[in-house]
């Protein structure tokens, strides 16, 4: 529905023509904001934006625009704007938010309230937003006064950015767009990068951590996503080297370590079934005295059902936020603080120790390791090199490792998408993104992050992988991808099946309903229609070239790759459960 039309006050008209919309896009100026995700709504911010630098990208849904905002800031590092309408508008914002809010990454929704003055009167779309957006949102507020605006767009802003960054909601009204802005104070704070609060760790407590890695037999490193947040690659880098420790990674933390790196174990938890690049790890994990966890919520899939970790170990945790400091496995030493900060204390700390223990387990630690990663691929070596059809997606992936840089920024739906990436590509480089809805994980939002993520880095390429089921839910921004110049390659592994519901269902009930199936559909022809280049893909041989020619391409190009509808990725809850498929 188009926005509520509004009646130009009086006051605007009698005195200045700078309205609270020129205040709005001022502010967001003043914070860094250079992108205005939305529909159109509040119409006043989309005409002017370009006035203030600006640029306003329109999608064709709400829920792929809180998608959108997301991908955008986890790789440009700073405050994503997206906006809606009340009503439906709102809640479609919610899911977006609701993956925002778990995976702690900071978006500013501005939504267009109804008018003021029709307040609990039944207008069109009004609903109880305040209530909406609790669960998914740091701070929700209703700005309803001009003299207000600018102090709550900054209280947004640094709530957004500030301690776990998270999602913040203005509501505000259309009619306050044309008030008459007030006098304005020259605020000079720009709060749009994050962290804007960097907080160490008690010093004490970095001293206590540093005694125990250095005086630990077999301690390990489990980073997650908080390392991206907090950028502390070189960091956790150092570390590694500093301690000669193991580093694994949860799906989410995936990149935050090079995986090249001879002591790193890859991603762990509920992706270590058969064939999994870490399985063979697994013992280094089992043995772990010490388990060191770095932004890390240690939530179910992270811990392989709270199953991952010995017993017996001791826990160091740090995480900018207390709550989950502890939270399932108590802390021996609890390191409430910013990653970045607090890993360059520790690393201090511990270089002034003696760590001839640690040194003197290296070489035998990176044979180990060296060991399993070549049992891993002799165990692969059957599917990643498979010729047969329909194509088996390890072979995809094994292509597409191929073609990926340390600066390729890859993109893994949510449901099996991210259980391949997570297994058969390898980080390049700390710091290298590999972005999968990992905060609730609902498919169909890998796409708009990934849309969000090149909008953000226009000269870094970006690779989306997503099934079938998944890409269903977000094929109508193929047309915004068209409309705003946003080039990407979109891979989508196509075998009519919502694979991980039909396997999971099969394992538990020994059946799967009839709406796991799909009948077939040619997404390059979608694709096409919509103005990309649409590949369909066959057989295995055609992946390489297809990719190469698809990063090269200066049009978007999606190839369709006829999937094997048997395979599945190494879930260690599915093994010895599901037939084994060569």
């Amino acid at each position: 529905m188009a926005p509520e039309a509004v009646q130009k006050p009086s006051g605007v008209a009698a005195g200045s023509n700078r309205t609270v919309a020129h205040l709005v896009l001022a502010a967001l100026k003043r914070h860094g904001v250079e992108v205005l995700i939305g529909q159109s709504a509040p119409t006043r911010l989309f005409l002017l934006g370009p006035e203030y630098g600006i640029k306003p990208v329109m999608m064709r849904t709400e829920k792929a625009g809180a998608m959108i905002a997301d991908g955008y800031a986890r790789i440009a590092r700073k405050v994503a704007v997206v906006t809606a309408i009340a009503g439906p508008g709102a809640a479609l914002l919610v899911p977006g938010l609701g993956e925002a809010f778990k995976a702690s990454i900071p978006v500013v929704a501005f939504v267009q309230d109804v008018p003021r003055s029709q307040t609990d009167k039944n207008p069109s779309q009004e609903f109880d937003h305040l209530d909406l957006f609790k669960p998914c949102a740091k701070f929700v507020r209703r700005v309803d006064r001009a003299d207000r605006v600018e102090d709550y767009i900054d209280m947004a802003f640094a709530v957004a950015s500030s301690g776990r960054p998270g999602p913040v909601v203005l509501m505000l009204p259309p009619d306050l767009f044309e008030d008459a802005a007030p006098p304005s104070g020259k605020r000079v704070a720009s709060l749009g990068s994050y962290p804007i609060d960097r907080m160490l760790a008690d010093p004490q407590a970095i001293e206590a951590a540093a005694e125990l890695i250095a005086s630990a037999k077999s301690p390990i490193v489990v980073a997650g996503g908080g390392v991206h947040v907090s950028e502390a690659y070189d960091q956790l880098a150092r570390l590694q080297e500093v301690a000669c420790l193991p580093v694994a990674t949860t799906t989410m933390g995936k990149g935050a370590v090079a995986e090249t790196h001879p002591l790193s174990l890859g991603v762990v938890g509920y992706v270590m079934g058969k064939r999994a690049s870490s399985r063979p790890h697994k013992p280094i994990i089992q043995r772990a005295d010490l388990v060191f966890l770095i932004g890390n919520r240690t939530n179910q899939n992270g811990t392989d059902g709270w199953s991952l970790f010995p017993k017996d170990a001791k826990f160091i945790h740090l995480d900018i936020d207390s709550l989950e400091v502890g939270r399932n496995y108590e802390a021996a030493v609890r390191l409430v603080g910013d990653a970045k900060l607090t890993l360059h204390a520790l690393n201090t700390a511990l270089e002034r120790r003696n760590l001839k223990t640690r040194e003197a387990a290296r070489a035998g630690l990176e044979k180990e390791i060296a060991k399993g990663r070549e049992e891993y691929l002799r165990e692969t070596a059957s599917v990643r090199e498979s010729k047969g059809a329909p194509i088996r997606p390890e072979r995809v992936l094994m292509e597409m490792a191929k073609v990926i840089t340390p600066e390729t920024i890859v993109i893994g739906d949510a449901s099996y998408s991210t259980i391949w990436v997570a297994n058969y590509l390898r980080a390049q480089r700390g710091g290298q993104r590999f972005i999968t809805p990992r905060g609730l994980a609902g498919i169909g939002w890998g796409f708009p992050l990934a849309l969000g993520a090149k909008l953000a880095a226009p000269d870094r390429p970006v690779l989306y992988l997503g099934g079938d089921g998944a890409f269903a839910h977000a094929w109508a921004e193929l047309e915004t991808a068209r409309r705003h110049g946003i080039r990407l390659t979109a891979v989508i592994l196509n075998n009519q099946v919502l694979g991980y519901e039909k396997d999971a269902e099969d394992v538990h009930f020994g059946q799967h309903t009839d709406g796991c199936h799909f009948e077939a559909v040619d997404h390059a022809a979608i694709a096409r229609a919509c103005g990309w280049n649409g590949v369909r893909i066959e057989s295995a041989a055609e992946l390489l070239p297809a990719l190469q020619a698809a990063l090269t391409s200066d049009r978007q190009t999606l190839l369709d790759v006829v999937a094997d509808p048997a395979a599945y990725p190494p879930l260690t809850s599915f093994d010895g459960k599901l037939p084994d498929v060569d």
